[in-house]
């Protein structure tokens, strides 16, 4: 990465958050500790609103905003085979943003300006997209929910469980979950759910996605990425 591409991804990573460690920043943009400490002495030199030392985190002003993004020719072809990557595992929803997300680059940059890219997407087939969007939009809301599920077994049980993320495997999706009979996190095959409803319980205390992942054994790093927008072996039901 070009320094001035990492001094702007500093204040966009800056943004929004109250406080963030050089060891954060180092950590997210695979640098050093002291590559950032010189960098955040660079930015508050040049006017930049940054607040903040080493040793106590650093944070932005109110109100600022960051130049307007300019992307690279190869930062274009991931996003666009990225959104077509969507577009072919996700549920309807999804796909229709991911095609409108390219829509609008293609309109903003033109396509004639635009390298074309040697990375294709053949279609790709999602099991059960509408439940797939009724479980994401549970996790957004954060929604109990009541499952009737079937094992690899072929055995079918009852479950409630408050759902957490969703994540796509190559070949399948998985519900990361808080369930209820359990009392434990698990994680379910989508296509092996044969009933969806909802269901109304307070939200557990202290259940989380991080949880989750700690107790998956994700590390510090895995669980950052994964919690920026994030594979373990996890108890699977």
């Amino acid at each position: 990465m070009r320094r001035a591409d990492r001094l702007l991804q500093i204040l966009l990573l800056l943004r929004g958050r109250r406080r963030t460690t050089a060891a954060q920043l180092a950590q997210w943009l695979e640098v050093s500790p002291r590559t950032v400490y010189r960098d955040m002495a660079d930015l508050q030199a040049s006017g930049a609103p940054v607040n903040g030392e080493a040793g106590e985190g650093y944070w932005l002003e109110r109100g600022f905003a960051p130049p307007p993004l300019s992307f690279a020719a190869d930062e274009l072809a991931a996003l666009e085979a990225g959104a077509r990557m969507l577009a072919g595992c996700a549920d309807s929803d999804t796909a229709a943003a991911a095609h409108a997300a390219l829509a609008k680059i293609h309109a903003v940059l033109g396509s004639a300006g635009l390298t074309p890219s040697p990375l294709f997407v053949p279609p790709l087939r999602a099991p059960a997209p509408q439940t797939l969007a009724l479980l994401r939009r549970a996790c957004e809301q954060r929604q109990w929910l009541q499952l009737r599920y079937r094992d690899a077994a072929g055995r079918d049980s009852e479950r409630e469980v408050a759902p957490l993320g969703l994540f796509f495997w190559g070949e399948h999706w998985t519900l990361a979950a808080w369930c209820r009979l359990r009392q434990d996190y698990r994680h379910f095959r989508t296509e092996r759910i044969i009933e969806l409803l909802a269901a109304n319980h307070d939200w557990p205390d202290g259940v989380s996605l991080d949880g989750f992942l700690q107790q998956a054994g994700a590390g510090e790093a895995a669980r950052q990425r994964l919690q920026q927008q994030t594979r373990q072996p996890w108890h699977r039901e």
